[in-house]
């Protein structure tokens, strides 16, 4: 018995709170399932994704963790917008007009694929950004929005969320812009310098725009589809 190696309990301790929050976003007319590793929930993506149709994929640690972009472009079968793709440096691919041009496109893709930076037991997805384009087409854009999430962002209620996101993941993200992404003036963000957000006005700040998302109306029942992924995924 190897007592440092606690694999199996946390796959039981993930797998306990996705089944609760899968109970509740399916009372909130979304779909949802549990998928206990990125390389089901990579299958079980692409089993969503029909061939020819559209994809935009909004800034997500997640669904790189699991693959899905690159799997797409293996497929060979279906358009992919990716703003936010970079060369080997780091530096984005495309100038400011051509991205700002791929987020609106965005909003027109049969399908959008992102993560959430927070899941409620309850069933809310809380999420913030810096630039507000991943949000909005979550809000009102494609038809189909597929959110991978790790059950490690599965917190108790709103409250929760919001300090996780305020606290962990916006000076992780903003940490991983300034040393991976080449945007050294996001060194200067207190959150950077200190490990956590202090609500400052810095013109980089990376959450400005907060969306908690309570379900689907009776126009778009099912719109999102909700895969809990039984690892750690993403910030």
């Amino acid at each position: 018995m190897d007592e440092r190696d606690i694999t199996q309990e946390m796959r039981w301790y993930y797998e306990v709170r996705a089944q609760a929050v899968i109970k509740n976003l399916l009372k909130r007319q979304m779909k949802a399932q549990y998928c206990p590793s990125r390389q089901e929930a990579l299958a079980t993506v692409m089993g969503m994704i029909p061939p020819m149709a559209t994809v935009a994929r909004g800034d997500s640690v997640s669904i790189d963790q699991v693959g899905v972009p690159e799997e797409l472009l293996k497929r060979g079968q279906n358009k992919l917008i990716n703003p936010i793709q970079r060369d080997e440096k780091g530096y984005f691919a495309y100038d400011e007009e051509d991205r700002y041009r791929m987020e609106r496109e965005a909003f027109f893709a049969d399908i959008f694929i992102t993560s959430t930076n927070a899941i409620t037991l309850d069933g809310k997805l809380v999420s913030i950004d810096g630039h507000g384009n991943r949000v909005s087409a979550m809000v009102f854009g494609p038809r189909k929005i597929i959110v991978v999430v790790g059950a490690n962002k599965i917190v108790r209620d709103v409250d929760e969320a919001l300090t996780r996101i305020h606290n962990v993941t916006a000076p992780v993200n903003a940490m991983r812009h300034y040393l991976k992404h080449n945007m050294k003036e996001g060194g200067d963000l207190p959150c950077v310098k200190g490990g956590s957000c202090v609500d400052c006005h810095h013109p980089e700040r990376p959450c400005r725009y907060t969306v908690i998302i309570e379900g689907s109306g009776s126009m778009d029942p099912g719109r999102f589809e909700v895969v809990l992924v039984g690892e750690a995924l993403g910030i």
